[in-house]
């Protein structure tokens, strides 16, 4: 026994503790009984491994011996192969019955036939009751099946034998009436209740009666689309009523499969309908179904989909209404009326003693259609605001007669324009006057202010107001939209300034018909835009539009002066050099940054404008270059340096060009110049910078292309003053360590001297006989060969020196 057990005792034995204190160190010592055993389990696990790995390491034929394979494990349960095998075997027996009723009817007589299919029919049906009994349910199904299959072949068969006169349609309509009670009433019984398969086939049957009785009686669409409805009602009915299960989930996909095919077919009667009485009728279809759908969203408690129900009731009902409130005006007026009974549909929402599901969901409804009314006036508000960009390629053709005119260049004017802006006029006071939800409240009113912009947009158009007018409320409503700007909302500040832009662009567009226009509204612009960057919250976005409606004055300037784009892209300079200057008073604000961009971008725009006349282009890359430069010198802003250097190296090549000169030294010295300078001084501050970094691509700039224009120059004066500052290079290279100029400087020297003397030895080796070249190629390498350990400690030596080198 453990010491710590005696202990206790002693303690339990001497001083007798409470009952509880007992209990305590009672289950204390237990604690460590059982720790105590764990450990012992564990050592005695340990030891047995090692005894077994001894035991295998004296005999290594046993490590040779396979180990011993588990069980395999079963890939599939019992049940599920049972329910495979009953599957099955109804499967073949139903194919079987198939054959024996289609193929061997016709050689028994009328009493074989109805004495065979009866008989095997009832005991088919009577079997599972049996089995039932037995407990054997899954054998019970799978013939319960089988005999469902065999009344169906019944029903075929007498057919076939007895009623071939009888229209098919209508006789498979009384059949499958017929099969769905035959197959309820056996499914009820109270000893085939169990069984799951005859109640569910008994409502999938029923779903065919009234269609196949429709089709059956040559009725016209109508009655056939409220045969599916009424089916789908009855569906719904059953869903209401039954609980979960086999025969609910049968009785949902058949409710909403018949109920969908119903109401597509009344849908697109109430759209083809040609006057008010099929339009009417169409409608009821509708009615009925938003009748079936909302009685299945309020009368089943435990139905998931009540808010969608309520969408779809909502929704059929303004098909209806609508549709029959469209046969009855002009065809322009069509999507007023749908609107009109959606909006009203919002009453219902007021009804307190509606659920809250349907209350919702007729609100959705109502917004549904209103989203898709204001779907449809998108056209217009394109064309009105798009539709102006075929003026591009024919900009100042004259000044059109009115608005119209001016939006509808080369697309067509929608002929149900006319009604657009009361479309949106009329939502846009649903969504400033029905929403009253606090967390809506603030997006409905950004919609509504939307929504009056769009409608604003339109007017003009609409009613062929002159071009001056159209232009000045474009206007007005740039500046109203700048100006609403002000609101400290985030939300409405960002929905005015998109308002804005997308207003201001439409109104460029519109004036390009004119000269005058475009220069008037081009000025308008940009100072309307200007102004509005005094508001730091929308600068970023107004300080660049401000910059680029100048630089289209500019460029507009240029152009009715008659001034070639050349000479035009000075005064689009100008605007680039005003962007420099305005960031550089900006500072460190969220404007500087767009600034810049926007100035860049119209260097850039002002050297394409001048890249037919080589003159004027190098010099707006030479001002360009200053005002990269200018950039280059605000703290920060270095890297900017290196863009102007490519500016003006660009500026003196162009010019270059211009004067025709062709010798690449022209070119490359503004090149080498300034890059070994920038080297040196880089050298200065980082005495550990390699010179292939500082001097290499300087030195390399002039004497590659002077390298390759000697080698295609016939004259001497190249190739002597190229060789002459290769020498200067490899020796300022050796005198100060410098590798860069020492290897580029001996190369380029090597090549042009290999070049020079090249002719001479064309003619030695011409005039030497022609063994001699042979001979003394062996001559040399024998040489080499001989002194081949010397000539290997020659190149190391002269490794290591240029190692050594900077």
């Amino acid at each position: 026994m453990p010491g710590g057990v005696t202990r206790a005792t002693l303690r339990s034995m001497t001083h007798l503790p409470p009952p509880a204190e007992e209990l305590r160190l009672l289950d204390a010592e237990l604690w460590q009984l059982d720790a105590r055993r764990s450990q012992l389990l564990t050592r005695r696990a340990w030891l047995v491994a090692a005894l077994q790995q001894t035991r295998q390491q004296s005999r290594p034929w046993a490590s040779a011996q396979p180990p011993t394979a588990a069980p395999p494990r079963p890939e599939t349960a019992a049940p599920s192969v049972q329910n495979m095998l009953l599957v099955l075997g109804g499967v073949l027996l139903t194919l079987a019955a198939a054959v024996f009723t289609l193929v061997s009817w016709g050689h028994m007589g009328i009493g074989g036939r109805a004495l065979v299919l009866g008989a095997v029919t009832l005991a088919t049906l009577a079997a599972p009751v049996a089995l039932l009994k037995r407990g054997l349910r899954s054998t019970a199904e799978s013939v319960a099946g089988l005999g469902l299959a065999l009344t169906v072949l019944d029903a075929y068969a007498l057919h076939a034998a007895a009623l071939s006169g009888t229209d098919g349609t209508g006789y498979a309509a009384a059949a499958s009436a017929v099969l769905a009670a035959t197959w309820s009433a056996y499914g009820l019984l109270p000893v085939t209740a169990a069984l799951r398969l005859p109640l569910p086939s008994a409502l999938a049957a029923a779903q065919f009666p009234l269609l196949l009785w429709a089709l059956s009686a040559d009725a016209g669409p109508y009655v056939i689309t409220a045969a599916l409805l009424v089916t789908a009602g009855l569906d719904a009915v059953a869903v209401v009523r039954l609980t979960a299960g086999a025969v609910r989930i049968t009785a949902v996909v058949g409710a909403y499969g018949m109920g969908g095919w119903g109401v597509l077919g009344a849908g697109w009667l109430s759209l083809t309908a040609d006057g008010p009485g099929d339009a009417s009728r169409a409608g009821a279809l509708l009615v009925l179904a938003a009748a079936i759908a909302l009685g299945a969203a309020r009368r089943g408690p435990g139905i998931r989909h009540a808010l969608g129900l309520a969408i779809t009731s909502g929704l059929l009902v303004v098909g209806a209404l609508g549709g029959v409130a469209r046969s009855g005006v002009p065809s322009e007026w069509a999507v007023p009326a749908y609107l009109a009974v959606g909006i009203a549909l919002l009453g219902a929402v007021r009804a307190e003693r509606l659920p809250d599901a349907l209350r919702r969901g007729f609100a959705w409804a109502s917004g549904a259609v209103q989203a898709l009314a204001v779907l449809w006036t998108l056209p217009v508000v394109a064309v009105v605001l798009l539709g102006p960009a075929g003026r591009l390629g024919r900009a100042w053709s004259g000044a059109p007669s009115d608005a119209r005119s001016a939006v509808a260049v080369e697309v067509p004017w929608p002929p149900d324009a006319a009604v657009a802006p009361v479309v949106l006029v009329v939502v846009a006071a649903v969504l400033a006057l029905a929403v009253r939800a606090v967390e809506w409240r603030g997006r409905a009113r950004l919609g509504s202010l939307g929504l009056l912009w769009a409608t604003a947009l339109l007017l003009p158009a609409v009613f062929e107001a002159p071009y001056p007018v159209g232009m000045l409320v474009l206007g007005v409503v740039t500046a109203a939209a700048l100006y609403a700007c002000r609101i400290p909302a985030s939300a409405a500040r960002v929905t005015a300034l998109v308002l804005a832009l997308v207003t201001a662009l439409g109104l460029t567009l519109v004036s390009l018909a004119s000269q005058s226009a475009t220069l008037v509204v081009l000025s308008v612009l940009t100072a309307l835009f200007a102004a509005a960057s005094w508001r730091a919250g929308v600068a970023p976005f107004t300080a660049p539009a401000a910059l680029l409606y100048a630089a289209a004055l500019a460029s507009a300037s240029g152009a009715a002066a008659d001034w070639p784009p050349a000479r035009t892209a000075l005064l689009v300079l100008v605007v680039a050099a005003a962007a420099a200057l305005l960031a550089a008073r900006l500072g460190t604000s969220r404007t500087t940054v767009p600034v810049e961009a926007t100035g860049a971008a119209l260097g850039l725009f002002a050297a394409a404008l001048a890249v037919t006349d080589p003159p004027m282009l190098a010099l707006v890359l030479a001002l360009y270059g200053v005002i990269a430069a200018g950039t280059a010198l605000r703290a920060g802003r270095r890297p900017v340096g290196y863009a102007a250097t490519a500016l003006f190296v660009l500026a003196a090549w162009v010019r270059l060009a211009a004067w025709d000169v062709g010798t690449p030294e022209a070119y490359t010295l503004p090149v080498t110049v300034p890059a070994l300078l920038v080297g040196a001084l880089r050298r200065r501050r980082d005495a550990q910078a390699s010179s292939w970094t500082a001097y290499g691509p300087g030195l390399a700039a002039t004497l590659v292309p002077s390298l390759v224009a000697a080698w295609a120059d016939p004259h001497w004066t190249r190739p002597l003053l190229l060789g002459t500052a290769a020498l200067l290079v490899t020796l300022l290279g050796a005198r100060h360590h410098l590798r860069a100029p020492l290897v580029l400087g001996g190369s380029v020297l090597a090549l042009v001297t290999l070049h020079e003397l090249a002719p001479y030895v064309v003619q030695v080796t011409g005039a030497l006989p022609r063994w001699a070249p042979p001979a003394l190629a062996g001559l040399l390498l024998l040489a080499l060969g001989a002194t081949y350990e010397q000539r290997i400690r020659d190149v190391r030596r002269v490794r290591e020196a240029l190692g050594r080198m900077d």
